[in-house]
């Protein structure tokens, strides 16, 4: 293992560093140019649109009705888990609290990379039997008229969330069960690997209903728990601020990581948690029933701001406010044990058991969701019995290896798949971009008049290939 955990960690260092953090940089500020800042100027749309979002809209087809809201909600569920409480901690571990400010950077500016890939993912949908289906192998398809590239994406995208990301989600579970319960992680994962067999194998709709109200009510719990303890610490808040800005520039080098290792891992963290340019998201976004792609496109922005902004900085706040990052802790293990010592030693095990029990939800309920973002795509591919039957028992597997696996070796194995996916998804989303412009000016013309509504004729080369718009 630790060979494989060698070649992995190279491999997403090269991948990461040197292909895909400039990539995605460029990808970022390109689109923030081609939409004159639309994540930026149109905030105040996207509060509008997400206050009306509940109600399904009746400009479109209403037996294949998601409403706004409801879309955006299931992309939160997805971003909401592992990367907000152990990527954020890992980040700055080893990237320094300076790790925090790239993290941001790439959430200001990815959001108008996600604006870009989830109005796509609209443009391109096709109504499927209880909703609307797409996301970018659809629009690869349908908007390059490139299969193999299409089936490509497929593979990455149910290689990264069916067995990459499950696998951190699982290590992220077990190592939270053993620091509060001295749990051994292989009973843990031989637990979750049954558990998901059972799940993928048709217990999906009473999990869901379950999730439905226990995920939202840990999210909201644990972004109340970290307002608690950053007030209990807000004379450390300034000195915090300083820490960060001072070690994103390379003022204080003492505290961290070097600027390059702190620009990388904010990044790469922060990618993992708002998954803006990913590819993900847009499976979601597609689901919507709206008047107009953009508005679907603006929603999802605001999901990386929310993911990002909100989220991700509670956490940051906790573990710098504790200073137990200097200490050597790294991932869920961190976040847990500064939050007990936000609480104070009168609280020493609250707070790192309701991460525990938080993660576990978090976490297990996202397993779920990416395997059935694999079993989609693998669908879109073939639609086989057999080989869906064959990707359960693999997906269970890498449950199991990812929960009693190093955590090095299974963030690589993540960053590595997470790289491939996301640079297919650039390439389609860069080559499409003519699209996401003309949409965007649409809407704003429209907008100047009442509630935006898209017809197909308005792009009349591609036409034929956006059906759900006629």
């Amino acid at each position: 293992m630790d060979k494989a955990t060698e070649i992995v960690t190279a491999a997403a260092s090269v991948l990461s560093d040197w292909v895909l953090v400039p990539l995605l940089l460029a990808a970022a500020v390109a689109f923030t140019i081609l939409t004159r800042g639309v994540q930026f100027r149109m905030a105040g749309e996207m509060l509008r649109l997400l206050a009306a979002s509940g109600r399904r809209d009746t400009a479109r087809d209403s037996h294949h009705s998601i409403s706004s809201f409801q879309a955006f909600a299931v992309s939160i569920a997805s971003r909401v888990g592992t990367g907000n409480l152990a990527g954020v901690a890992s980040a700055i571990a080893i990237g320094g609290p300076g790790a925090v400010f790239w993290m941001w950077v790439i959430a200001l500016l990815g959001a108008a990379t996600a604006f870009a890939e989830s109005t796509l993912a609209q443009l391109f949908k096709r109504k499927g039997a209880k909703s609307f289906i797409g996301g970018p192998a659809y629009y690869i398809l349908h908007g390059l008229h490139n299969r193999p590239w299409a089936v490509t994406f497929a593979i990455l995208i149910t290689l990264t969330f069916g067995f990459a990301f499950n696998s951190v989600q699982a290590n992220t579970i077990a190592d939270a069960m053993h620091t509060s319960f001295a749990l051994p992680a292989e009973w843990v994962s031989v637990a979750l690997m049954l558990l998901t067999l059972a799940i993928i194998c048709g217990g999906i709709q009473r999990i869901s209903r379950f999730s439905e109200i226990i995920v939202p009510v840990m999210a909201i719990g644990y972004i109340i728990l970290a307002v608690v303890i950053v007030a209990m610490n807000i004379h450390r808040v300034p000195e915090v601020l300083a820490l960060i800005f001072e070690n994103a520039f390379g003022v204080n080098q003492a505290v961290g990581g070097s600027v390059g290792v702190a620009l990388v891992m904010g990044i790469k963290r922060g990618l993992f948690s708002n998954e803006a340019g990913e590819g993900s998201t847009p499976n979601a976004a597609a689901t919507a029933a709206v008047s107009h792609p953009v508005k679907q496109g603006l929603i999802q922005a605001l999901g990386v701001y929310t993911d990002t902004l909100v989220i991700c900085s509670c956490t940051a706040f906790i573990i710098l406010c504790s200073g137990l990052y200097l200490d050597g802790h790294d991932g869920i293990a961190l976040t847990q044990k500064a939050i007990d010592a936000g609480l104070g030693a009168g609280n020493s095990t609250v707070g790192s058991t309701f991460v525990t029990i938080a993660i576990f939800f978090f976490a297990f309920t996202s397993i779920i969701a990416n395997y059935y973002y694999g079993e989609t795509n693998l669908r879109f591919i073939h639609n086989s019995d057999r080989l869906i039957y064959a990707y359960r028992v693999a997906a269970a597997v890498m449950v199991y290896i990812g929960g009693v696996a190093s955590l090095d070796f299974v963030w690589g194995f993540a960053d590595v798949t997470m790289a491939l996916m996301t640079l297919c998804n650039l390439a389609a989303i860069v080559a499409l971009a003519k699209y996401v412009v003309v949409l965007l000016r649409d809407y704003t013309s429209q907008r100047r008049l009442g509630d935006p509504v898209y017809r197909a004729s308005t792009l009349p080369e591609i036409a034929d290939e956006t059906p759900c718009w006629k």
